[in-house]
């Protein structure tokens, strides 16, 4: 199994385009010790040639331009025009960041789309997506805790995790926290190994660190170091834990929630534009890196 990032920033990327916090500040100013990232995406293959992309960012079409498996085979037969390594896609919640890559993948090429009923709902209800030709992309809705196998060799379940429904759905009292089919993990399994990709989790409770107790690779939510940390950077003033991502530090953080298990491998991915964990040598890094976290980057491969 292998594991491709494709984007490891939170919406908007990182740099974002209008923004001077502290940490895109080094960006825009030619600071060797950051790099840009695009929003959040991965591609997993069991066998090398046929890939499932989980999250279709809106940066995708330069994410497979930089991307040498998924781009079109060489040995694609004369007759064949279009063939994408892509076989499948699954979408782990309905945030504009995860879906809005949906409408570059328009052009007539077959897949299997995978989602829950509720965030296929989301988008069958935005008339934009039927784009999409159904002749080409047929939607299919997954059941929480059964397997299924997108593309050959991979085995994939999804589960909920606590989260909340995208920003564009977000009215009123939001219930931030609870599971449900709008925010979920993947389980990804194959060649004997596993793999669990959270991208978005508000909270980790028992049942989760169970689940992932003894996973070869961890890719979780990064989003913030602070909860805080968007109000302290002057661009923003809801905390991680309003829009459904726990902090890496402080009270109930991300960088102790799985101590005592035996992943073999831990990345953060889904970095905000305010997390100093994109500073190369940053002390926020070495704190993570220290405590067993890498910190992902487009274009980094995961072989557990």
């Amino acid at each position: 199994m292998r594991l491709f990032v494709l984007g490891s920033a939170a919406g908007g990327g990182y740099p974002q385009w209008n923004c001077l916090c502290d940490v895109c500040r080094l960006y825009w100013a030619g600071d060797s010790r950051v790099s840009a990232r695009s929003q959040s995406s991965i591609a997993v293959t069991a066998d090398g040639r046929n890939w499932l992309l989980i999250n279709a960012s809106p940066d995708l079409r330069e994410q497979i331009l930089r991307a040498q498996p998924l781009q079109p085979t060489a040995g694609a037969s004369a007759d064949q025009r279009r063939a994408s390594p892509i076989g499948a896609v699954l979408v782990t919640n309905g945030d504009v960041d995860h879906v809005a890559g949906l409408l570059t993948l328009r052009e007539k090429q077959s897949f299997p789309l995978y989602g829950t009923a509720g965030v296929l709902g989301v988008i069958a209800d935005n008339p934009i997506f039927s784009v999409l030709d159904p002749a080409h992309v047929t939607r299919r809705p997954v059941m929480m805790g059964e397997a299924f196998e997108p593309v050959p060799g991979l085995q994939v379940e999804v589960f909920p995790v606590p989260g909340k429904v995208p920003l564009y759905l977000d009215e009123g009292e939001v219930d931030v926290g609870e599971e449900g089919e709008m925010t979920i993990g993947v389980r990804l399994t194959a060649n004997g190994k596993t793999a669990y990709y959270i991208p978005g989790c508000a909270t980790v409770p028992d049942r989760l660190r169970d689940r992932v107790r003894d996973a070869d690779a961890l890719l979780f939510d990064g989003t913030v170091f602070t909860d805080d940390e968007m109000a302290k950077a002057g661009v923003g003033q809801k905390t991680g834990r309003r829009m459904g991502h726990m902090p890496i530090t402080g009270e109930g953080g991300s960088l102790t929630a799985f101590d005592g298990l035996k992943i073999a491998s831990r990345t953060y991915i889904h970095i905000n534009n305010t997390n100093p964990i994109l500073i190369d040598d940053s002390k926020e890094r070495q704190m993570v890196e220290a405590a067993g976290w890498q910190v992902a980057k487009d274009g980094m491969e995961i072989v557990p």
